[in-house]
């Protein structure tokens, strides 16, 4: 009987190649399928960092539940598989649990294979003291639910992390300013880790101001009151 194949969860670069650390390259250089949101994003990965073709497979948000199967059976047979995401670390507010569950519930050794986060980059530089803080991760889209949500997050007494789309980035500012009030100091992490990244900080009102694009990779850190 062959042994069970080992399911790596490999964090990949944000924005830099330079990120990729030595540990992840040699998994990603010795497994025999990897698991990725899109095929084009698993493709350009191997072909920036010079690694060999191999099996992909997309796993996303819309075929999770109809792909692990097949990447169990994988698992299964003997096949080392590495879970990527589009960029960072894999699963933290990404596709990945799904497959995680059944892995674990079969027996399969999950490894992480850590790397970079722009959750971690971004509170690295955070200029007060961390204790603790709360991720509230990326918003519902649809308007109600999402007022309800940051509502019930406005009397909380921690750092609290926001994300979502690069083209939200302008309304959520206007959002966070009618909830917290434009006076709540935040910071603003812009393209972290690319060549034009940059941290604002400052009240929302300040931020708002400062602000000169629309669009942009980001995360923002609402300071406790």
């Amino acid at each position: 009987m062959k042994n069970l194949g080992k399911l790596f969860i490999v964090s990949t670069p944000i924005g830099n190649w330079d990120d990729i650390t030595i540990r992840a390259l040699n998994i990603l250089k010795d497994v025999d399928l990897l698991v990725c949101e899109e095929f084009k994003v698993g493709s350009t990965l191997l072909k920036k960092l010079s690694l060999p073709s191999i099996e992909l497979i997309d796993l996303n948000e819309h075929n999770e539940n109809e792909r692990v199967g097949t990447v169990i059976q994988k698992l299964f047979e003997g096949a080392n598989v590495a879970l990527i995401s589009d960029c960072g670390t894999p699963v933290f507010a990404d596709p990945g649990h799904v497959l995680i569950n059944q892995a674990t519930q079969m027996g399969i050794e999950v490894v992480p294979i850590p790397g970079a986060s722009s959750l971690m980059a971004a509170l690295s530089v955070l200029d007060f003291k961390l204790d603790r803080f709360y991720f509230a991760g990326f918003l519902p889209r649809e308007k109600d639910h999402r007022k309800a949500v940051l509502n019930s997050l406005r009397s909380m007494d921690v750092p609290i992390i926001l994300m979502d789309t690069p083209y939200r980035l302008q309304k959520l500012l206007e959002e966070v300013s009618q909830t917290f009030g434009k006076n709540r100091r935040i910071t603003l992490g812009i393209n972290i880790t690319m060549e034009n990244e940059k941290f604002l900080r400052g009240t929302v009102a300040e931020i708002i101001k400062q602000l000169n694009q629309k669009k942009a990779e980001f995360i923002l850190v609402v300071h406790a009151k």
